[in-house]
């Protein structure tokens, strides 16, 4: 027996009906026609609260009737960014036409192939990069054909391609029609095919027929803060792989995979830290369990588009089909004929010996679980080291991040002219008192607004407190925190414990370009560029050794992701994949040595006492050389 939930969903004061068919069935909003137009804030907090009811895919099952008034602030937020001219807010990153054809041949969208009997979806067409060299490809293969049907009716239905922003939309088709007038097409016919093919509006919203053989492209690059609140809530509702801080090509990526036909391919160039951040997990899933990875190419340091930019871009081929092995390359020169080799071999039946730049690994894609996508004899030495060691936390250490205030200028500064009651306020230490190796103290403090057993404290029990958050009061209560919880408005946005200050720790800098694990001897509170380690049972500088060392290097480099300048980013969810072994199993001539190769620094010595550690091979201790730079 169906069960029906009847739940309230309140608007601006408004009490709207919402119907479940169980928690992940169709879903409808209704309202009556005197209901006002409310402020959207209201409205998207309370479909956020829905979100984790894990609704289903639009494209498959969700039907959402939403009412009008939020009809119309979701289209007036899409009109918002189909007018932006800034390219950059757009997420207009422009992809050189060598890397366009790699893609392309990679797909297997080639003018020897019967092209015109094919569909292909380009969702973000922009200024043509893939959209003219395709129809390049399309008129070759009809021009080949031979084909006694008129070229509209013919190749009609073998694009569709779409474009939100206005005034590119309007270029492009232009150009489109200019490209098809060079090929003898009539005026008449070439605007009524460009007409077929292009589409203005949103890919994420823009109503498709799916079944395409291919999907090609660059999707844009925006965060999601760039995006009108009205928009990204209404995507969440569609997309069930937008997840935490996910960029907006992540739903591209679904929505392009789920309207593939079986066989079908997609081909994107994109950041690739969705293979391995957190935010990419469900994403990831998603691919796991209906699709095959085929393809994967490391484009870090290439010129792959006409501009700079901060992402490290990957190319992924990815098949509607059963799984297999991933082919892999890296880094490859873009110059035409070396692509086209390339494409070639990542294509080849088999991977030849002769085939040097390719690769080819098993079992890449496992449920949300990071892509591991480096070398394979590296890859097998993470996975042994994973099969013999447990967790870092488990062995009793503990990772963590430094306080977030949300208002340094009001909550932090020089400790000793804070004027505050002395234990409302801590020792600072922040990654410029760490630049030497060593902690040099540049005299920070912060304000400590909360008891040490947990809450904020009474300001009527302590007046120089009092006198100071309210003298710092306009720069505190801007903070979002505050608007959410106005009474709690002086509390910084993580709790204090002061105990922390007091406990031996390792520090670390979020980004490093090299080694760099300082050890802090219990005085000093860190600030939140720094991720801290303390441990109750392993000595903190034989820790630290491990830490310095090319194990912890090879754990960071295989599941985080580099940015721009190459350098690695050692957040706590990468540190907290390390293995280490238990403090008791490691001899005292081991743990001596540990220690004294971290207090001297000498990153060698570090190595050679944690290869003894974990029982590294010659061989793979050559190559775990280069790990890191």
């Amino acid at each position: 027996m169906v069960n029906h939930l009847w739940n309230l969903f309140l608007i601006s004061g408004i009490l709207l009906p919402i119907r479940t068919k169980n928690p992940v069935g169709k879903l409808s909003f209704q309202n009556s026609p005197e209901t006002p137009t409310p402020p959207f804030p209201h409205y998207r907090r309370h479909l956020q609260k829905m979100h984790p009811l894990k609704l289903p895919n639009t494209q498959e099952s969700l039907d959402i009737v939403v009412p009008d008034y939020v009809n119309k602030i979701v289209q007036d937020s899409i009109e918002e960014l189909a007018q932006n001219s800034e390219a950059g807010t757009r997420g207009a990153i422009f992809t050189r036409r060598e890397v366009v054809d790699f893609i392309l041949d990679l797909v297997g969208y080639i003018d020897t192939e019967r092209l015109y009997e094919k569909r292909l979806l380009e969702p973000s067409f922009g200024g043509g990069d893939f959209l003219l060299p395709i129809i390049e490809r399309l008129l070759s293969a009809w021009e080949s054909s031979n084909s006694e049907v008129g070229i509209v009716e013919g190749l009609g239905d073998a694009i569709s391609s779409v474009e939100l922003h206005h005034e590119t939309f309007k270029s492009t088709f232009s150009s489109v029609v200019s490209l098809l007038r060079t090929h003898n097409i009539s005026k008449k016919d070439a605007t009524l095919l460009a007409e077929q093919w292009l589409t203005q509006g949103d890919f994420l919203l823009t109503k498709l027929e799916g079944g395409f053989d291919f999907v090609v492209g660059n999707p844009p690059y925006i965060r999601q803060e760039l995006i009108p609140a009205p928009l990204m809530v209404e995507y969440r509702t569609r997309f069930q792989t937008i997840y935490d801080r996910a960029d907006i090509y992540i739903p591209f990526i679904e929505r392009g995979l789920s309207l593939l036909a079986k066989n079908g391919c997609l081909g994107f160039i994109c950041a690739d830290r969705w293979m391995k951040n957190k935010y990419g997990g469900p994403l990831r899933r998603f691919v796991a369990e209906k699709y095959h990875l085929k393809i994967y190419v490391d484009m870090v340091d290439t010129p792959a588009f006409l501009s700079s930019v901060d992402a490290y871009p990957a190319i992924t081929i990815i098949t509607k089909n059963s799984s297999g092995p991933t082919r892999t390359a890296s880094r490859p020169r873009i110059e035409n004929k070396a692509l086209a080799d390339l494409a070639q071999e990542l294509r080849a039946p088999a991977i030849l010996d002769s085939h040097v730049n390719t690769k080819e690994i098993l079992s890449v894609t496992n449920g949300a679980e990071p892509w591991l996508l480096g070398s394979l004899d590296l890859m097998t030495l993470v996975r042994r080291l994973e099969a013999n060691h447990p967790l870092i936390e488990d062995v009793g250490c503990k990772i963590g991040i430094g306080v977030a205030t949300g208002a340094d200028k009001a909550f932090i500064g020089d400790y000793e002219s804070l004027d505050v009651e002395p234990d409302r306020k801590l020792p600072l230490v922040t990654t410029k008192d760490i630049l030497s190796g060593n902690v040099v103290w540049r005299g920070l403090g912060v304000i400590n607004p909360f008891k040490d057993a947990g809450g904020l404290v009474d300001l009527d029990l302590y007046p120089k407190l009092n006198r100071y958050l309210q003298s710092h009061y306009e720069a505190i209560s801007r903070r979002h925190c505050v608007k959410k919880s106005p009474s709690n408005w002086y509390r910084t946005i993580d709790r204090i414990t002061p105990a922390l200050a007091a406990k031996q720790k390792l520090l670390i800098p979020d980004i490093k370009g090299d080694s760099h694990i300082v050890f802090e001897r219990g005085e000093l509170y860190p600030h939140h560029n720094l991720y801290y380690v303390s441990s109750e049972h392993w000595d903190l500088r034989s820790l630290q050794a491990v830490l310095l060392s090319s194990i912890t290097k090879l754990f960071v480099a295989t599941y985080s992701t580099r940015i721009r300048g190459g350098f690695l980013r050692f957040q706590a969810q990468y540190l907290r994949r390390l293995r280490l072994p238990l403090w008791g199993d490691v001899p005292e001539q081991l743990r001596n040595e540990l220690a004294i190769a971290a207090v001297e620094r000498d990153i060698g010595a570090c190595d050679q006492s944690v290869f003894e550690l974990y029982g590294i091979s010659l061989k793979e201790q050559s190559m775990l050389k280069d790990i890191g730079t």
